[in-house]
């Protein structure tokens, strides 16, 4: 398949993240386009993290679920916390589920060494690859903070799954909303662009269960049958179908596992589900 009839692709993900997909597949050859469907914001309220920076020294170890949690911490601790940012104090490990999050852990100096995520190889980016990577050196007795997202409120938001595992192997696990999630508030021209790309071949892209069912609070009554949707992760991919997407696929959360799907999107599949991928600049 020729890279000019590859498929138009709609990135779900917050900004800047989307943005920077955009231009990543755009370098690749592959036409993209940005509908951000989760806002990203900043806690209304710090005083529960300006309460862990004074803290950090107690952990063995903090998790970030994600890139944003890991950026909106370090946006807090240098605006609240600086004196200690600089003092050293963040050296120890740093867990994370994909090599996004590694990622923005880098450009905030977090030491490479230090970070540990799932393996290169691992079928997705998660709780329970990161779990595969991390579990065999918890100890009981240690204290683990996990760095999330909130909803709108800045009430804490997410799966505990991890948090569990933690506390059955004895480790004490305490949880920090760094940033806060909304739905979007979609203008006329993402309205219109939402509209065209449920039937027009473009390819949703979804990172996300929390995008799909913001989505459609969003544009409530689209018929979503004929729309296409290459997503990153089984709970996502099922949602999708719930949404109602008429062709739904997996593709790995990596750059080129998505641009390999996209381009080769109208070829005959013999398993639909097994294109795993998604994006990651």
């Amino acid at each position: 398949m020729t890279e000019s009839l590859c498929p138009r692709a709609l990135i779900t993900r917050p900004e800047p993240e989307a943005s920077r997909w955009v231009q990543a597949l755009a370098s690749r050859g592959v036409p993209a386009h940005v509908l951000p469907l989760i806002a990203i914001q900043p806690v209304p309220d710090a005083a529960a993290l300006i309460d862990t920076f004074a803290r950090l020294g107690n952990y063995s170890a903090l998790m970030f679920v994600s890139g944003n949690a890991a950026r909106h911490f370090f946006m807090a601790f240098k605006r609240f916390a600086p004196k200690l940012l600089e003092s050293g104090l963040l050296e120890m490990a740093a867990w994370s589920p994909g090599p996004g999050t590694s990622a923005v852990l880098r450009e905030c100096g977090w030491p490479t060494a230090l970070i540990v995520q799932p393996a290169a190889d691992a079928p997705q980016f998660d709780s329970e690859s990161l779990w595969q990577s991390v579990r065999e050196n918890v100890r009981p007795g240690e204290r683990v903070l996990i760095v999330r997202g909130g909803d709108a409120q800045g009430r804490s938001q997410g799966r505990d799954w991890l948090a569990e595992q933690l506390t059955e192997a004895g480790v004490t696990v305490e949880q920090v909303v760094a940033y806060c999630r909304a739905a979007p508030i979609f203008s006329a021209e993402q309205k219109a662009l939402a509209r065209q790309a449920a039937g027009d071949g473009t390819v949703w892209v979804f990172s996300s269960s929390e995008a799909i069912s913001n989505l459609r609070k969003s544009a409530p009554g689209q018929n979503w049958q004929k729309a296409r949707a290459l997503t990153t992760h089984p709970r996502i991919a099922q949602a999708a179908r719930e949404a109602g997407f008429g062709t739904v696929r997996e593709s790995r959360p990596v750059m080129q596992a998505v641009v390999q799907a996209l381009r080769c999107w109208d070829e005959p599949q013999q398993e639909p589900a097994q294109e795993q991928g998604a994006p990651q600049p």
